[in-house]
């Protein structure tokens, strides 16, 4: 299968499935949603594809949605898009969320594992997929955030099933930076390596698994993963999403306009610029000292 948005190489006896937008610092369009899906399906009905490692190209692993879509101009101050009905709003942003939950969860499901290779940024939607990989090894250039919250978005129960309650609430209600190692002391990652040894460091673990039985990994990889489902996970998946779209409707004129207008003057930078300023220095990340370079990732 050709993709355009990813990269997909065999290798080890796994595959290597690199996301491949390195201008955009890898952030998500539709179009590499679905490949991803694509390229998770095929990975599985490969007998000779024992795992997957996931990465991302050049400076970040993904910076989370894709921010230079077009959008409607909102009106305020319902903060809906001009010409759309209040319920269509609504059903709009529970659909999507739906969506998105959906194959962070058929990703959590698959039946052969999936480590990931955090090798930078990995923001918002990035982070998601960083931790809803089955393991996961970071560069020492990694830095977790989930910086839409303060835009009025959502943040996501995985972090709360994997970082503990108080960590999640610490950092899923604010937005704020976390280097590899607050990743790993959080136990969001599985260890903090070398940049360079990042992917060999993910392949070796791959020959280790290919060792044992196919049969065996896909049944112990259900233990955990069902397990966590009949303790009612499954149901955490679906609430949110659902809430996920309530957040994303429920935009307070005073905290979003200010950014739209930057954003119409100066682009995402300035959006970006708006949103995130007032929380600098952040507590983790190149972002908790002074640099030369602000450029910002999404």
């Amino acid at each position: 299968m050709e993709y355009e948005f990813i990269l997909y190489e065999k290798m080890r006896q796994g595959v290597l499935i690199t996301l491949n937008r390195p201008d955009q610092l890898n952030a998500l369009n539709e179009k590499m949603r679905v490949e991803m899906d694509q390229a998770f399906a095929e990975a599985e009905a490969d007998p000779e594809i024992r795992a997957i490692v996931l990465t991302g190209a050049g400076r970040a692993f993904c910076s989370g949605a894709d921010m230079g879509r077009e959008r409607a101009p909102t009106s305020w101050p319902s903060g809906v898009p001009e010409g759309m009905a209040v319920g269509e709003h609504i059903a709009g942003w529970r659909n999507r969320d739906g969506t998105g939950s959906k194959r962070l969860q058929r990703m959590w499901e698959l039946n052969k594992p999936v480590i990931g290779a955090i090798n930078g940024w990995a923001m918002g939607w990035g982070s998601w997929f960083a931790i809803c990989t089955h393991m996961t090894y970071a560069s020492e250039r990694a830095v977790f955030a989930q910086p839409e919250v303060r835009q009025i978005s959502n943040t996501h129960f995985m972090w709360t099933l994997i970082a503990g309650f108080k960590n999640a609430l610490r950092y899923g209600l604010t937005g704020d930076h976390i280097d590899a190692w607050e990743a790993k002391r959080l136990g969001l990652v599985n260890d903090v390596v070398p940049h360079d040894e990042l992917i060999d460091t993910c392949f070796e673990l791959v020959e280790r698994i290919a060792m044992v039985s196919p049969d065996s990994i896909a049944i112990n990889l259900a233990i955990a993963t069902r397990g966590l489902d009949l303790m009612g996970l499954n149901n955490a998946w679906q609430l949110n999403a659902e809430l996920s779209g309530m957040v994303h409707s429920s935009v307070r004129e005073e905290w979003r306009r200010p950014m739209e207008e930057a954003a119409r003057e100066r682009g995402a930078k300035g959006y970006i610029d708006v949103r995130d300023t007032p929380f600098q220095p952040e507590p983790f990340g190149p972002r908790s000292k002074p640099r030369e370079d602000t450029e910002n990732p999404t």
